[in-house]
């Protein structure tokens, strides 16, 4: 649950008097802005514990998108008389979403978001659209126009992925607790809950999986070594200048893809700091979405490039030794550690691509760089308020400092553990890539 902030917002019933027509639609407004920011604290359990790529890069956008819903209505809300001036969810709704992200598997709880709550939602909107007056609210209305648009696309983009497990049960469950509070808005006839209903989310709390679902695909515990026997991705070869620039774009590549860690790991950290104020989880969601996009440019552009995908082991070591870290550790070695850290090499690697003249290579490199930067600024901003959230007084260099030595710690009790699914002649190397390239 969110934390109250400051004022909480009026009872959502019909107003009286002067105001009544801009105050009934603040409060819907209002609830609208909490119903999608619940979803952008709780959807995000999901990317973690599902295995396919495309489905974890969409999940990132529906979030940042929805993220993007909840700030527009935020913002306009507080132009309105009877938004409230807090940020805080009503209890009871942040329970519904709670209780979506309970299932074991992650598939049946993505059936649970898109087959009750996000279908919900659409309809929210357009009882919106219907309850507005189409000149008088033409700011609301024509922004809520593009959510609506934004919710029949999300609907169809998750459609081939909701059939993968019977999830008929979990359905059933999170239903009969969205129609005990009178669905989203609260606005239907509550239905009570049977004696045998059981809230799961008041048995136990979330927990996030010891490893992370990567579906179909090799794994290993990193693709970086010293070795061009092991792993795609040789660490000396890539600041070496005798390095053949071809094989420093194919590692590149390769390292852009493997930033999906930072997105199974990065979005363990909403429902971790439920009492966050919502611009944090806003520009989390912005930095969620960004390494989700940098990873596709590797996914994209390697089979390109003659690489067989099912033949690159995914790294597993970063999520599963970070999992083990609080929030403010987990964010403090992302954006102040792997971040911060990639620059000297990754300004090395940019010149080095840039020999060969590819525009798009240039481009994508170009655009991970500037957000990579942006990060860190997040990491500026945003880390000391995780740090006060967990309770760490420390200054924060010093706490940073201490972070770094505890990783370090974890690594050398828990890292490697994750053997290569694949024998030598059948997964990708630094060896082959030079092949790859046309230089060895």
């Amino acid at each position: 649950m969110v934390a109250p902030t400051s004022t909480p917002p009026a009872p959502a019933t019909s107003a009286t008097g002067r105001m009544a027509a801009v105050q009934d639609m603040a409060r819907l407004m209002r609830l609208l802005f909490e119903i999608e920011r619940e979803f952008v604290r709780t959807a995000t359990t999901l990317i973690c514990r599902v295995g396919e790529p495309e489905l974890k890069y969409l999940l990132c956008q529906h979030v940042w998108e929805s993220a993007g819903h909840a700030r527009f209505l935020r913002e306009r809300g507080r132009e309105l008389s009877g938004f409230g001036a807090g940020e805080s969810v009503r209890p009871e709704l942040s329970r519904i979403f709670t209780e979506a992200a309970m299932p074991a598997d992650g598939y049946v709880a993505l059936a649970g978001f898109y087959r009750v709550l996000k279908p919900a939602l659409l309809g929210a909107y357009r009882h919106y659209l219907s309850a507005t007056h189409h000149l008088a609210d033409w700011p609301s209305r024509k922004l809520v126009e593009e959510f609506v648009a934004d919710e029949e696309r999300h609907a169809r983009e998750l459609e081939p992925y909701l059939d993968t497990v019977d999830a008929t049960e979990g359905i059933r469950h999170l239903r009969l607790a969205l129609a005990a509070h009178g669905g989203l808005l609260g606005d239907h006839p509550r239905t009570p809950l049977s004696s045998g209903f059981v809230w799961e989310s008041a048995l136990r709390p979330y927990v996030h999986p010891a490893t992370c679902n990567r579906g179909k695909y090799p794994t290993c515990s990193s693709a970086f070594s010293l070795d061009p026997d092991e792993t795609p991705i040789v660490r000396p070869w890539l600041v070496d200048p005798k390095t053949d620039a071809r094989v420093i774009r194919l590692m590149v590549y390769v390292w852009l893809m493997m930033e999906l860690d930072a997105v199974d790991y990065l979005a363990t950290l909403f429902i971790d700091t439920p009492a966050a104020p919502f611009d944090l989880h806003h520009d989390l969601a912005r930095h969620l979405w960004d390494e989700s996009r940098h990873s596709q440019f590797g996914y994209r552009q390697l089979p390109k490039l003659g690489v067989d995908l099912m033949t690159l082991e995914h790294p597993l070591d970063l999520y599963h030794l970070l999992v083990r870290m609080p929030p403010h550790e987990r964010y403090a070695m992302m954006t102040m550690e792997f971040e911060a850290g990639s620059f000297p090499t990754k300004a090395l690697v940019m010149d080095r691509v840039r020999e060969l003249n590819d525009f798009e290579a240039d481009t994508l490199l170009a655009f991970d760089r500037n957000d990579e930067q942006n990060h860190v600024r997040y990491g500026h901003r945003w880390l000391p308020e995780i740090m006060a959230l967990g309770g760490e007084r420390r200054p924060v260099a010093e706490f940073v400092a201490a972070t770094r030595a505890k990783f370090a710690e974890l690594a050398g009790t828990h890292g490697g553990l994750t053997p290569h699914a694949l024998p030598p002649d059948r997964r990708l190397t630094g060896r082959k890539l030079l092949r790859l390239a046309g230089v060895g």
